[in-house]
């Protein structure tokens, strides 16, 4: 029983940040949906899907649940997913959205956020947080809509494809060149 006390105690060295556990796009690719579906047809494409799913997501994601309803005054809301994530020790909450992130979603997001951490966290949790999962967030928008916020609420881009070679190569350099200039890895030594 000790060892599974000392075993529970968080390091610091442990520590992950929301931003570091969420990435951005997420590839969908998986799911094999038609061109045209709706959100309801994405989400059921996840559940049918869920390892590939919370894989794709990253590590530490633990599934709880889908549709969770909750009621706040005499409406009705749901959630779309809810998740655990075992490293930020909190609820994480995700919103299927078909089109691009608008205001109206943070709003939204921020509502659930606040209700879960009252009703549904526990005390020894971490507030929970809110993942806005659109086709298209809009730098601006975000930015704008998302900071400042109370509550930790991001959005993330899905694709339904991977991109082009180009795009990935180009992407893979412009990391390299990153981790290099923070001395992260050594600069490229090999030639193509």
């Amino acid at each position: 029983a000790a060892m599974l006390a000392k075993g529970a105690v968080a390091k610091p060295e442990d520590a992950v940040a929301p931003g570091d556990a969420i990435k951005d796009p997420y590839v969908l690719e998986f799911l094999d949906l038609k061109d045209e579906y709706s959100e309801s047809d994405l989400e059921a494409a996840l559940i049918r899907r869920l390892e590939d799913f919370l894989l794709e997501l990253g590590e530490g994601f633990t599934f709880i649940g889908r549709q969770r309803r909750l009621r706040i005054d005499q409406t009705w809301y749901r959630v779309d997913l809810l998740l655990f994530h075992r490293k930020l020790r909190c609820l994480v909450i995700i919103d299927l959205k078909l089109g691009s992130l608008t205001h109206a979603d943070v709003g939204q997001m921020h509502m659930y956020c606040n209700y879960a951490k009252e009703h549904w966290a526990y005390p020894e949790e971490n507030p929970p947080v809110g993942l806005i999962l659109c086709a298209d967030k809009g730098l601006a928008l975000a930015r704008y809509a998302l900071e400042g916020l109370p509550t930790k609420v991001m959005a993330a881009n899905y694709r339904m494809v991977l991109p082009d070679t180009d795009v990935l190569q180009k992407e893979l350099e412009s990391t390299r060149l990153l981790l290099e200039s923070r001395g992260t890895i050594r600069p490229k030594t090999w030639k193509r």
